[in-house]
């Protein structure tokens, strides 16, 4: 524990009650967590296999994973749980599945699935908003763990009535499929811990001591979920900042920090207080503007750092010019002082809002990497091979099987579909069960039978398999004998096309490859994958990032611009019209923190929307920050002449420099 303060060293040594690290940004708590898990194992307190750590992305998990195999010996470290929450409730039920009504090899739904499985419970015709509404309220319903009958008890308007209805027969169709959606992760262990107390106290004994991150991020169910684990002892460490608690549009609960002190009244509450990233003047700005929201447990945030340059603020005339200032601003100190692309950072309030920020970084020949893009696993070829994979691993899976199916097209068209699944429901089977009974697919027409007979058979050849290759071999022999790879040949116009598509799909193999190699079956790898999301894909290399505020949470850059600082984005507008600040006003904090030297903050005096221009005022953020940490334009004319001047030449050599190419 050497060079932990005192409060970090207070944290990790207390072990005798509950405890809330209440970690400011940039205090050190990940290094709180893997010190205490390594005191925990080193004092013999708990040998690693009775621990867990809970975090929200697997890049936190495996870096978590990663610091505490340095801080432990040999196999020390043994069987100690650190995953995040939806991780922690696959294995749960992977455990349990048959106390949760399931099927070894269950699927697990992505929102693509529950999409076009609510869209087939609503009636014919649905618009895109009405089918996203109601999975919304079903997903917000299952993240307060509410029955159906429950949801049903508390709607109170129309929608939310229909909702409630659509909830109740899309878990039945759930169970017909033999799948669970990402909500049912935490959901199901809940109702089962919660409905068994034998059960409850047995996974207390499996997991005797609870450290958990990010507490302040939890919804309703993942509390619970907690609750029901660490039991009435309370054998746990919950890490959080209610200053930076950002995720309430999707069920985020920041009163859970405070509802611990009530659940627990021997609670003990640390504050971690030193930042360890940020410039004195930019702690400054961020301790009064959060100054400004309620606080149970206030704190404020210091530093050893130096005083640090002005935060400079910047009156632009529209988006366009912003970007410019942005854009040039990165190429001049990228070229004057030597800093790497990727000490840049430039956020903003919504995605929308990068388009003109790229076409000015393209200009001057900037590299960036725009978080948020489309993800590898939404990628077309990726998603249909692991539809073949999720139909090998669980044949109950319908929506698969849709998918597989079509991947590539066979002589099998949306009729004899559509009659296959009359005849299937009436049966009582499953669509790949139906498609193997010869009695039913001898009333298709003999193209469709034929269709469908050659894709039965590839799925028998590739289970085969599955029990005699690794899962890596599995994937590509799934990619050739499937006709997926010849089909994407067909659609590519170009070689390139093709071999970049074909990159995926090689990509996608190298993921299931592992320690071993030996053949387990596609099923719970293929769950597994299905846990990842884009976020958890490394890092994008030496390159300038553009991201939301919501995704540059946990990160931290030299230089940070924040762009888009009006009244109406940032507090955006629906926040003013329902007189909502506060999490808005956490949003900018988070955003102010990432920078560890440099902040920008810029706004524009016009926007153009629906062809017309729109004045726009400056964030009332702004003047809630200490007047003598910022630099405004206008504020020293002289200077900001020169400054102005040295930008202009260094984008006039970059564009120049593209008619020299």
């Amino acid at each position: 524990m050497q060079g932990l303060n005192t409060p970090q060293r207070e944290a990790v040594l207390h072990v005798d009650s509950p405890l809330l690290v209440l970690a400011g940004a940039g205090s050190g708590k990940t290094r709180v967590i893997t010190e205490k898990i390594a005191h925990l194992v080193r004092s013999g307190r708990h040998p690693a296999r009775h621990i867990a750590a809970i975090t929200f992305t697997n890049k936190a998990a495996r870096e978590m994973r990663e610091r505490v195999g340095k801080l432990l010996r040999g196999d020390d470290g043994e069987g100690l749980m650190v995953s995040t929450f939806h991780s922690m409730g696959l294995r749960f039920l992977q455990i349990e599945h048959e106390r949760a009504g399931l099927r070894r090899g269950f699927s697990i739904f992505d929102t693509d699935d529950q999409t076009g499985l609510i869209r087939d419970l609503l009636p014919k015709g649905s618009k895109n908003d009405v089918v996203d509404g109601v999975r919304q309220l079903v997903s917000r319903a299952k993240n307060e763990a509410l029955t159906p009958s429950q949801a049903a008890e508390a709607a109170q308007t129309a929608r939310e009535r229909e909702a409630a209805d659509v909830y109740a027969r899309y878990q039945q169709r759930l169970a017909t499929f033999n799948a669970v959606d990402f909500d049912d992760l935490i959901r199901l262990p809940l109702d089962l811990l919660e409905a068994n107390p034998e059960l409850a106290e047995a996974w207390r004994e499996r997991i005797r001591y609870l450290l958990v991150d990010e507490c302040q991020d939890t919804n309703g169910a993942q509390y619970r979920l907690l609750r029901q684990l660490a039991g009435p002892r309370g054998a746990m460490t919950c890490v959080g900042d209610d200053d930076q608690s950002i995720y309430a549009w999707r069920g985020a609960r920041p009163e859970n920090l405070d509802q611990l002190a009530a659940d627990y009244p021997d609670l003990r509450v640390i504050k971690l207080e030193q930042n360890y990233r940020c410039s004195r003047r930019i702690l400054s700005a961020a301790n009064r503007l959060i100054a400004n929201n309620p606080h149970a447990h206030l704190k404020t945030l210091w530093s050893d750092h130096d005083e640090g340059p002005p935060i400079r603020v910047w009156a632009c005339r529209t988006a366009e010019h912003e970007a410019e200032r942005v854009a040039g601003e990165i190429a001049f100190r990228h070229q004057a002082e030597e800093v790497p692309w990727r000490d840049f950072a430039i956020l903003f309030r919504g995605n929308h809002q990068s388009r003109p920020l790229e076409k000015a970084l393209q200009l001057l020949r900037v590299p960036y990497h725009l978080t948020g893009g489309t993800a590898f696993l939404d990628r077309g070829e990726v998603k249909d091979a692991l539809a073949w994979l999720r139909v090998l691993a669980n044949p109950d899976d319908d929506a698969a099987f849709l998918r597989a199916i079509a991947a590539p097209r066979r002589e099998v068209g949306a009729t004899s579909l559509a009659k296959l699944a009359e005849m299937a429901r009436h049966a009582g089977l499953p669509l790949s069960k139906a498609a193997d009974s010869v009695a039913l697919t001898k009333q298709l027409t003999p193209r469709a039978a034929a269709g469908l007979g050659e894709f039965t058979g590839i799925l028998k050849r590739l289970r085969e398999a599955a029990r005699k290759v690794p899962p890596s071999v599995l994937v590509k022999q799934l990619i050739e004998h499937s006709g997926q790879l010849a089909a994407l040949r067909a659609q590519c116009k170009d070689e390139a096309s093709f071999q970049r598509r074909r990159a995926n799909l090689d990509e996608l193999a190298e993921w299931f490859e592992g320690p071993g190699e030996a053949p387990v079956g596609p099923g719970e790898l293929a769950a597994q994958l299905a846990l990842l999301s884009h976020a958890d894909r490394g890092e994008p290399g030496e390159a300038v990032r553009l991201m939301s505020l919501h995704a540059s949470k946990g990160l931290e850059f030299r230089y940070v611009f924040i762009v888009g600082v009006e009244d109406g984005n940032l507090p955006h507008e629906a926040s003013l019209e329902e007189g909502q600040l506060e999490e808005e006003r956490r949003l900018m904090y988070v955003g102010i923190t990432r920078a560890r030297q440099g902040l920008w903050l810029s706004h524009s005096a016009e926007v153009k929307r629906w062809g017309s221009l729109n004045k726009l005022a400056p964030s009332r953020f702004l003047d809630e920050l200490p007047v003598e940490a910022l630099h405004r334009d206008g504020a020293d004319p002289e200077r900001d002449e020169a400054h102005r001047r040295d930008r202009a030449k260094a984008q006039f050599a970059s564009i120049a420099a593209l008619f020299d190419d």
